[in-house]
């Protein structure tokens, strides 16, 4: 199944309009090129014996396995512990989720993930927090 990129050449010059169809034509060779490595790595290592997408795999004891795991991992961060610290002293002074989560974004503190705080996420490190 193959796609064509089409392009309507809002007033480009032939030359921007050519190289904008070579950069095309080169973007979908190598997302082919993508597709087919990503087809034959996942037959090699079927042929090793390796079980790929399997349903059984996700049995409720993997799942409560995922779920501890992902528990911990959030609890030993430590941006996470030094924001449950500033948030639950923010929280203190009666200062509002969207409040704390704006101040510990200006603080430079990220989620375990790199992001930036929204208040739900301060709620949740509160109640994690108080529990």
């Amino acid at each position: 199944m193959e796609s064509r990129v089409r392009f309507q050449a809002v007033g480009l010059p032939a030359a921007e309009e050519f190289t904008l169809r070579i950069m095309a034509a080169v973007a979908q060779k190598e997302a082919s090129a993508i597709s087919t490595r990503t087809r034959d790595a996942l037959a090699a290592k079927k042929a090793r014996g390796a079980q790929l997408g399997t349903p059984t795999n996700l049995t409720q004891a993997a799942r409560e396995k995922s779920w501890v795991a992902m528990t911990h991992n959030a609890q030993a961060n430590l941006n996470n512990r030094q924001a449950t610290q500033l948030a639950a002293l923010l929280r203190v002074t009666e200062a509002t989720l969207r409040t704390i989560a704006a101040q510990l974004n200006q603080s430079g503190y990220r989620t375990r993930h790199g992001k930036a705080f929204h208040p739900m996420g301060v709620q949740r490190l509160l109640a994690k927090a108080d529990s």
